[in-house]
Parts: structure tokens; C-alpha cells; sequence
């Protein structure tokens, strides 16, 4: 039989009995500290004189943080799958992708029965099995519109809502020893889990040759089905008594054609022996790990698990899918995969990628660049994905989605310092920061990713106080074009420091950044809807109103179009950073004079209550038409162009968004944003670019500059507002040496000076 390429695993198979319960555990935890992948349980609900096994899984996940944990074999029988979906999902996604789906039809009729489960012939429990497999699998499928329709003559399901979905492509594993069970595995199955004493080493050839053909003859591929084995019987003993019956050595000699020639590829040793766990994890695993290794190195055996031929059906052109990196394949997601529809899409752009990479950290990232500068692709890098300009994905190219990277650690409680992974979104950030009593401002939407907003300035509702995302970075870890890994900051490659803070999506792949927290844990909000039918009266109003605030009010202004012959109305957020309600209520009183209230409320929230919220993937809601300019005032000129373009429909939303104060404490040339005089952000957004692009000349010297994260257009004019110079030559130079060939040209690209 052949090697089928799977990398080998080694696990524990541990008694879950209910007079010890805490060294079951215990041997859980060894079996992580030992080096072994896997813990598993048998499952037998009618015995009292066991754990309740789900019970013991959930708890064993929370007690471990890298071992995988999973039934050996779940009893379907008095398990039904509609709750195990659920059940599955939910402790895959709390452990983060540590579940594994040990399935078995029920061998021990009477006792079921007498448990209040069905009483099935040998062919009903495998027709149920079957069932129950596709009804699981549905219920994962959350890429699938519609509920989840099943009517089969065990199990039915009338419009079942799908999800969640697992953390992870859950493996479905089932122990299996007849015919007609190995042709299920074959059709259906993940794994196959038998155990020694039921099976002898010389039957697992015939048997997988049984899944084998049923696998082909149902369009898979038989690589598909991982094999793994139980070592019942198996023991450490200083001199050879037979098959793994003595020392390790002998093991790992004894094992190596089950893997070689048998294909098996999880390796799990029935035992409550805390030493045998140990010499298992330390003397055996390593070394039969590196005999396999050597072995299929020489004989040039394909590796890695295998593709459905729909997902192979799904490949894009101009991309070696099979090329692509050992340490990135588990993370790696193609349009047939499961989980396609939840990394496809930005914000606002739907996306068709050719392949999605999730590195995990700053080494993976260089393989990840190194790999996709191969491939005769586009590349798009995402952090949060939330940009409205939509270049976190592509068509048919390569996406380097950062979103595994979203570790936030509190460096130093006291200072403020922290550190942030680029995947992070800001809801989590600020989530993190709270209990410390620390905050940065940031945008007004917790899906904004650190790797976006700590790059391009970072407008926050704190702004005022605190000043841009940006101004409070003190170092940045990156990954340049040519895969170098750098940190920057004040002392270290000062000139990209200065570049990375307003421009960093030029430079390289932004992994990780340290800033200074401010004390920050509630702040006052105040929340206003206006009647806006005088818009341009309005908005110089308003613009004069929060131009006289105290630095620690920014206040955000958004007006949409009027509906059912009512004028445009308005909506304000007013942050005040602190918790002084006496002096909130000083600042925010003036703003009740802007114009006609139509609602006000004011309460004191914790900081990170006040992003909106962020649930679940992107779907991609269409790319709008978006534009961007800087006001120092808000202008007659100004306030009657965006009137224009709301009244007559050129655009359909817009917003102004309160700078100044510490923002403008900051040099102009001490980062890459150079807009320090600017008091107000003007975005606007419309259906088609020439009638608002008509509106927008209308602000005339109003406008001094834009802000690139709300402008959709790219070029030589747009990049000269935004970089007026001398900065754009500066960053032109530096790019000429970080990246000469333009390999980060997606995201308003900066050409080098040639």
C-alpha cells in the first residue's frame, strides 16, 4: 500500500474515568507538555463509571492551549448531530481550531437502548451514520444560503439554521472494521480510527485498499482520508517481547513501515502512564517523525493532505497552488475550500482571490511575499480588510491577509506601552486596553485593522485629545519587498519610520507595531440628529460650534440625503475623552445651538462601547465612489459645495470629521501625513465619479489636501494631495530603495524616483 503524505501526529488515547477525574486531566496536560499533538477519549454515555466525555473535551481544551482534543469514538447514537454540529463548532472556535470529530455508529446495542436511544440493525447505524455525516457537514456550511434540509429515514432536519462555522476544517474520523462501514469512510470520512486487537497489522493493507476504491469510485481521492491507528497493547520494556513490545528504538523501527507502507499517519497509544506518555512524546515521536521525513525525501513522495477535485476544479490560473509553502498550507484558503466566502471579500469590495495565505507570524509573512512574487498574480495585503477603497482583495490573485496575526499585548501598564499584531481589529484592541485603563484613538469602527490605521493616520474619535493613530507608534515591525525583516523607529531606519507613519502601504508588509496608550477608560458621548434642510447654514454652524471646543471634544458630523421631500438630515457622535461629566456637559451644550435637534442623549461609555461593532466576515457591499479633502475652516465655499452634492444627489453621503488640536501640535514633516493645519476631514461618497467629482472642484481653496483612506482614485494628482511636497519626493526616494519594483502597488502606490 502506499504512503499516502500525511504528516505525522502521535496522541494519547486516556481513560475518562469518573473516580479520578483530575488525572485524566492531568494526563491531557502531559500529553501537550510531552510534545504530542493529541488527546483522545473514549465514549461510552451508559457507563457511570465514566466522564461525560463532551464534558471532559471541553474542559481538557480549556485547561491546554496547542493540543488537539477529540472522542475515540463519539457515540452517535445518543449524540444527535443537528446538537453535535452545534456542539463541534462552538468548541472548535472557543479552543481556536483545537477539535477534532471521532464519530462511531454505536456498537453496544442493548446498552443505548436501555439509555433511551434507538435500537438499529448493524445496517441501520451505518444508514445513520451516513446521515448523520451529511447533516453535520451542512450545518458547517455556512458559504451555503438557506437552511439546512434533510429527510432521511434516521435523522431530518427541516430548515436548520447553518453555523457557526468551526475555526477549522473539522476532521471527521470513524472507526470502522466491516465492509460496508470502510466503504463510508471511503465516501464520506476525514479518518479512519481503528484499533489493534480488533485489526491485525497484516488486515490494514486489505482494509485500505476497501477504502481506496470506494474513495475513487465516489470522485475522491483516497489522500483524502487520513489514516490513524489505536496502539492497543503497545509497551515500553527495557528487552524485545514482540511488536511494540520493547524499547523505543524498536518502536520507531516497528512503526516506520505502518507509515511507510500502510499509510498510517496518526499514531495514538492507548495508556494512563504518566512515563509511557513522556517516552512516547520524547523518544519516539521525534525520531519516527525524522525516519519519515528522510524516507519520503528520498523516494520523493508528495506530501500534504489532498483536494477534492471540486476545489481543484476552482483553481485560478497563474497560481502554483501546489508550490505553496509547508508552513502556510494549513492556513491557506482556495475558492473550493470551505471558508472561501469568509476571506473572499473587503468592506466594501466582493472579491474572487486565487488563493488567500494567513501567515501567523513575521516568518511566515516573508515565505508568504517570497512565494506569492513567484506567481503571475496580483498581490493585495490585508490587515482588517475594512478600507473603503476595497484593495484588500483582488480577482484571480494572491490575498496576504494578516488576520491571525491579532495578538495585543500590554507591554508596560504604567507607561502605556503596548503592542499591537497587524491583524488585530480595533473592537479587540480596545477591548484589551479597557480593563488597563488605557485607549488610542481610532477610526470609529471596530473591523478596522491595525495594519490599515497605523499606516495612514488614523482619524479617531479621540483625535483632538490624543492625536492620530499614527502619532502614537514608537516602533514598527515590518517585512520589506526583498523579505527583510526590520523593526523601525526613532533610532532604527528612522527614514522609514518617518515613511511607514502615513504611507506604510508602500513599504512593506506591516506585522506588528508598538504605541503609547493614553489613560483613557470612559469617555462622554453625545449623540445628536439634526434637521439639516439648511445644509450650507448647517454646516457652517456646526463648523464654527466645534472649531471653539475644547481639545478634548472630536466631534464626527454625518448627512445623508433628504427622503420624501425632506431636507438632508444630520447626525453628530461627540466624544469628550474623560469622565468629567461636568466639564462633557460644558463642551457638548453648544452643540445644541447647530440647529433644529431633532434627538439628544449623552451618557458616560466605556471607550471601546463607542466603535461600532464588528460581526463576523466581510461580504462586500459594492466599491463606492469616494472622496477626500482636508479643511482648515469650514468655509462658505466648502459648506455650499457639499450642500450642492446632497441636494442634488451627486453624492449620497458625507461626513466631517473633527482634526485639530493635538494633530495639530505635530510637526508637518515629523511623519509621512503632512496635513497639520487641517481643523476638519471632508468625505463624501456617490454612485458615479464625474458628477461628484464636479461637486468637489466647487470646494476650490477650501480644500488643502485629502486623506487617502477615504478616496477611491489613484494617481499622480490624488498622490500630490496627499503627499504635497516636499514629502511625495521624499517617499519616492525611499521607495526607489525599499521597494524598486513596485512589488506593493496595490494600495495608492507611490512610484520610485527613477
Amino acid at each position: 500500500m502506499p504512503d499516502y503524505g500525511h504528516p505525522l501526529e502521535f496522541g494519547t488515547f486516556l481513560t475518562p474515568s469518573a473516580q479520578d477525574p483530575d488525572r485524566a486531566v492531568g494526563l491531557a496536560e502531559l500529553t501537550e507538555a510531552a510534545g504530542l499533538d493529541l488527546a483522545t477519549f473514549q465514549d461510552h454515555p451508559y457507563n457511570p463509571d465514566l466522564l461525560d466525555t463532551w464534558t471532559l473535551l471541553s474542559w481538557v481544551a480549556a485547561r491546554t492551549e496547542r493540543l488537539r482534543v477529540s472522542g475515540n469514538v463519539l457515540n452517535l447514537p445518543l449524540r444527535p448531530p443537528a446538537v453535535l454540529a452545534r456542539a463541534a463548532a462552538s468548541l472548535d472556535r472557543l479552543s481556536k481550531g483545537r477539535f477534532e470529530l471521532g464519530l462511531g455508529a454505536g456498537g453496544f446495542r442493548d446498552a443505548i437502548h436501555a439509555m433511551g436511544g434507538p435500537l438499529r440493525t448493524p445496517g441501520q447505524s451505518v444508514d445513520a451514520l451516513s446521515e448523520a455525516i451529511d447533516l453535520i457537514r451542512a450545518a458547517w456550511d455556512t458559504d451555503v444560503r438557506g437552511g439546512v434540509r434533510l429527510q432521511g429515514e434516521h435523522y431530518a432536519v427541516q430548515g436548520m439554521k447553518r453555523g457557526p462555522e468551526p475555526a477549522h476544517d473539522i476532521g471527521i474520523w470513524l472507526g470502522a472494521y466491516k465492509p460496508r462501514m470502510l466503504r463510508l469512510v471511503g465516501a464520506k470520512a476525514d479518518g479512519w480510527l481503528p484499533s489493534l486487537g480488533y485489526v491485525e497489522v497484516g488486515d490494514l493493507a486489505g482494509l485500505n485498499a476497501v477504502i481506496d476504491d470506494s474513495a475513487r469510485e465516489h470522485g475522491r481521492d483516497p489522500r483524502q482520508v487520513r489514516r490513524l491507528l489505536n496502539l492497543t497493547g503497545a509497551a515500553f520494556t527495557p528487552t524485545s517481547g514482540g511488536f511494540l513490545q520493547g524499547p523505543p528504538e524498536q518502536w520507531v523501527e516497528q512503526l516506520l513501515p505502518l507509515a511507510l507502507e500502510l499509510g498510517v499517519a496518526t499514531f495514538v497509544l492507548p495508556t494512563d502512564d504518566p512515563r509511557t506518555v513522556q517516552t512516547f512524546g520524547a523518544e519516539v515521536a521525534p525520531a519516527l517523525r525524522e525516519a519519515v521525513d528522510r524516507e519520503r525525501a528520498g523516494a520523493g513522495t508528495p506530501t500534504g493532505p489532498a483536494r477534492p477535485s471540486a476545489a481543484l476544479a476552482a483553481r485560478r490560473s497563474g497560481i502554483d497552488y501546489d508550490s505553496v509553502p509547508a508552513s502556510l498550507r494549513d492556513g491557506a484558503v482556495e475558492p473550493g475550500d470551505r471558508g472561501y466566502t469568509g476571506v473572499r471579500h473587503g468592506y466594501m469590495q466582493q472579491g474572487r482571490p486565487g488563493l488567500v495565505l494567513r501567515p501567523t507570524g513575521p516568518e511566515q509573512v516573508a515565505e508568504a511575499l517570497a512565494y506569492a512574487l513567484k506567481q503571475d498574480a496580483p498581490l493585495n495585503v490585508r490587515s482588517g480588510g475594512h478600507g473603503i477603497s476595497g484593495r484588500s482583495t483582488n480577482d484571480g490573485g494572491v490575498v496576504l491577509d494578516l488576520g491571525r496575526m491579532n495578538a495585543v499585548e500590554v507591554l508596560d501598564p504604567g507607561s502605556g506601552l503596548v503592542r499591537l499584531g497587524a491583524g488585530a481589529r480595533w473592537g479587540e484592541v480596545g477591548a484589551a486596553l479597557h480593563p488597563h485603563g488605557l485607549a488610542i484613538s481610532s477610526g470609529d469602527h471596530g473591523g478596522v485593522g491595525v495594519g490599515g490605521i497605523a499606516t495612514t493616520g488614523g482619524l479617531g474619535y479621540m483625535s483632538r485629545a490624543h492625536g492620530l493613530t499614527i502619532d502614537r507608534l514608537t516602533a514598527v515591525e515590518l517585512v520589506t519587498a526583498a523579505g527583510e525583516r526590520l523593526r523601525v523607529d526613532a533610532d532604527h531606519h528612522p527614514d522609514l519610520f518617518w515613511a511607514v507613519r502615513g504611507a506604510g502601504a508602500n513599504f512593506g508588509v506591516v506585522t506588528a507595531v508598538e504605541a503609547v496608550a493614553a489613560p483613557v477608560r470612559d469617555v462622554v458621548l453625545g449623540q445628536f440628529a439634526y434637521d439639516a434642510s439648511d445644509t450650507a447654514a448647517f454646516l457652517r454652524a456646526w463648523g464654527e460650534i466645534a472649531g471653539s471646543a475644547p481639545r478634548e471634544v472630536t466631534a464626527f458630523l454625518t448627512l445623508g440625503t433628504g427622503r420624501g421631500g425632506q431636507g438632508p438630515a444630520a447626525q453628530a457622535m461627540v466624544v469628550y475623552a474623560g469622565d468629567d461629566t461636568d466639564a462633557a456637559v460644558r463642551a457638548l451644550e453648544p452643540f445644541l445651538e447647530v440647529g433644529p435637534v431633532l434627538d439628544q442623549r449623552a451618557q458616560v461609555a466605556p471607550y471601546p462601547a463607542v466603535l461600532v461593532g464588528h460581526a463576523g466576515p466581510h461580504q462586500g457591499s459594492g466599491t463606492p465612489v469616494s472622496r477626500s479633502a482636508l479643511l482648515e475652516h469650514v468655509t462658505e465655499e466648502a459648506a455650499g459645495a457639499v450642500a450642492r452634492a446632497l441636494a442634488t444627489g451627486d453624492a449620497y453621503f458625507a461626513q466631517l470629521r473633527q482634526v485639530g488640536g493635538a494633530v495639530n501640535d505635530v510637526a508637518a514633516d515629523a511623519t509621512a501625513y503632512p496635513h497639520r493645519s487641517a481643523g476638519f476631514s471632508l468625505a463624501a461618497m456617490g454612485r458615479r465619479a464625474e458628477p461628484l467629482d464636479r461637486r468637489w472642484a466647487e470646494l476650490g481653496g477650501a480644500a488643502r489636501g485629502l486623506y487617502l483612506s477615504f478616496d477611491t482614485r489613484t494617481g499622480p494628482e490624488v498622490l500630490a494631495q496627499a503627499f504635497p511636497e516636499p514629502a511625495l519626493r521624499r517617499l519616492r526616494e525611499l521607495k526607489a530603495v525599499y521597494d524598486p519594483h513596485e512589488v506593493f502597488d496595490q494600495n495608492f502606490p507611490i512610484p520610485p524616483l527613477s
